[in-house]
């Protein structure tokens, strides 16, 4: 049976759909054992076992606990500790989702509520999508995240990138236990380097090369991160400035710890990467690799948690364009802006001054003064587009430089579970010509309220396996249907300009659809691909060669955004069919946001049940 037989296979078991998200790896080195006994109440039972595998989860993911703020008290020895990111790191998560899977069949499912029903099919879904991408033997599989990579680092992929920030952001220092618990990190912070690389040579070994453009970016980054003085690293930066008022001279050890571990680490990954460029060519898509067309059909239906080919999504990105673009056309016109097509109109709106911020301090420190009036203001309309509200605990950040280079253009989420670290609006201000004015309302909304920060906090209060295992078609969906969201709540009632902003940003989306397909199903060049978003939605050469370059090391991905929000509007349209005058979409909301996120399956389960219980 084949990788993609596999695939298929998981896809329509259980609850028809398949997915994956999350970041691999775990410092254990053997998974804890989960045996549960079925007992006389089937539901207890499954919500014991729910927990005992979210605790195994944190075992070999550590970091999730540390994000949470959730490791302390009897998780407080996951502090200390990384995902164990070598070939062993793998064997252990492998075995921790088969022993998982074995569990939960085990169990008797009679008596069972569609709650406790859904909260299985998540685990069921997410594990049984992690093993068959792992079946190709290459590349980052994401089981409880997002970021599916066929390579092991990229330009947006790698500890070199994550564990830095992670500590950075994640890792609190309150006292002397965490900031050793900090100095084991930066030394596992070298082991995770160490097995990447030797994961790295065994990619090597298939012919598994990211092509010459990534690993350009790549290198340029990693020795970014090397270069300098050691003691101005990030890392070291970091808890030197959080235990300056300390004893036990951290900073010190912390730069002797970068210095005999971290650098030699780096160094080790350089080497193998530049031994991957000797090697390298300009070919974009997935399609070169072993078993390519395989992989990029389940990393398509694990993006998506559907079953819809790379042609029927294509099809649909272009339609979707037409669609959107149809809308924009008016608005242009009344603007003034009535000759070419709608991508050089946009292209002529985004090189106006007026929408232009200086490329410098200023122009950065004014971005994100904006982002933040917006959440403000945004924040202020949530209770009429919900019943069920959270506080919104979200504050904007510029990306650390050293990951400027290979970034998405933005990216947000949750804070801690306690509320004690807030979620954030990571942006990236390499150059400020990729954010008009007009284009950053609609960004706040996306990635902060009602967005990613704000949806987060809602899987805050599910059970914790819930909160630790995402699905990309909902979260992604679910930012896209928040924007639209504004929109219905008036602000942009009194700016053309800013609307146009964001059916510009949905119609970036129904070009992803489009891109990511052309890539790596049609075969595209990069140069193809860069080409054809560019001038089709208006967007700036410098913001596109970014997103497509991320395709081309995220392969579906950048599918999940449409696909999930098309969904959930054909969701909205059917309950509000089903109704009537009953219907009401604050409720609609409340259902899907407090429902979790869940396959788009799974999704319309919550939907009918929350339809059948409004009808009474």
């Amino acid at each position: 049976m084949t990788a993609f037989d596999l695939s298929r296979r998981a896809m329509l078991a259980g609850t028809t759909a398949t997915v994956a998200v999350g970041a691999l790896g775990g410092c254990a080195r053997t998974p804890v054992a989960l045996a549960l006994t079925p007992t006389a109440a089937p539901q207890d039972a499954v919500e014991a076992l729910l927990s005992r595998i979210a605790e195994q989860w944190l075992v070999l993911n550590p970091e999730s606990a540390s994000s949470l703020g959730i490791d302390k008290d009897d998780r407080a020895a996951l502090k200390a500790r990384l995902g164990d990111r070598s070939p062993v790191g793998l064997d252990a998560v492998r075995a921790m989702l088969r022993a998982s899977l074995d569990d939960l069949a085990a169990l008797d499912t009679s008596g069972w509520d569609e709650a406790t029903r859904i909260n299985v099919d998540v685990v069921r879904t997410a594990y049984e999508s992690g093993l068959v991408g792992m079946a190709f033997a290459y590349g980052d599989v994401a089981v409880g995240g997002w970021r599916n990579s066929p390579y092991v680092v990229a330009q947006n992929v790698g500890a070199y990138l994550d564990t830095p920030r992670m500590l950075d952001s994640d890792h609190q220092i309150a006292n002397s236990a965490d900031a050793e618990a900090y100095l084991a990190r930066m030394d596992a912070y070298a082991d995770q380097l160490d097995g990447e690389t030797a994961r790295l040579r065994d990619a090597g070994g298939m012919g598994v090369i990211a092509p010459d453009f990534l690993l350009d970016k790549n290198l340029r980054q990693i020795r970014i991160a090397r270069g300098g003085d050691v003691a101005q690293w990030d890392v070291v930066q970091s808890i030197a400035r959080r235990t300056a008022t300390m004893a036990g001279d951290f900073a010190g050890r912390a730069v002797a710890m970068a210095t005999a571990r971290i650098a030699p680490a780096l160094d080790r990954q350089i080497a193998e990467l530049e031994r991957h460029r000797m090697r390298a060519d300009d070919r974009a898509g997935v399609w070169k690799l072993p078993q390519g067309d395989g992989y990029y059909a389940w990393a398509l239906a694990a993006a998506t948690t559907t079953t819809m080919s790379p042609d029927a999504v294509h099809q649909m990105g272009l339609t979707q364009v037409a669609e959107l673009q149809s809308q924009m056309d008016p608005i242009l016109r009344g603007l003034g802006l009535t000759q070419g097509t709608v991508g050089a109109r946009m292209t002529a709106l985004g090189d106006d001054p007026r929408f232009q911020f200086p490329d410098n301090d200023e122009g950065r420190a004014a971005i994100i003064a904006l982002l933040e009036q917006r959440i403000a203001d945004i924040r202020r309309r949530m209770p009429q587009a919900f019943t069920v509200l959270v506080p919104g605990n979200v504050e904007v950040k510029r990306l650390p430089l050293a990951e400027e280079p290979g970034a998405p253009g933005a990216y947000g989420g949750a804070g801690t579970i306690d509320g004690s670290v807030p979620g954030r609006l990571w942006i990236n201000l390499r150059n400020t010509a990729i954010w008009p004015r007009y284009s950053l309302p609609d960004l706040a909304y996306h990635e902060a309220i009602p967005g990613h920060a704000w949806q987060g906090e809602y899987s805050h209060r599910l059970p914790l396996i819930r909160t630790l295992l995402q699905f990309n078609a909902y979260s992604e969906g679910w930012a896209l249907y928040a924007e639209q969201l504004a929109d219905e709540l008036g602000v942009y009632d009194a700016d053309p300009v800013e609307r146009l902003g964001y059916l510009q940003s949905l119609c970036f989306r129904a070009c992803r659809l489009v891109v990511d397909t052309g890539l790596h199903a049609k075969r595209w060049t990069r140069a193809q691909a860069i080409q054809w978003f560019a001038t089709t939605n208006g967007s700036s050469v410098d913001e596109v060669q970014g997103e497509v370059d991320r395709y081309c090391s995220w392969p579906g991905q950048a599918c999940g955004y449409k696909v999930g929000h098309s969904e959930i509007n054909r969701l909205r349209s059917h309950a509000s069919d089903a109704m009537g005058p009953r219907f009401d979409v604050r409720l609609f909301n409340d259902a899907v946001i407090t429902g979790g996120n869940v396959p788009l399956t799974a999704l319309g389960r919550t939907i009918e049940r929350h339809i059948n219980e409004r009808r009474g």
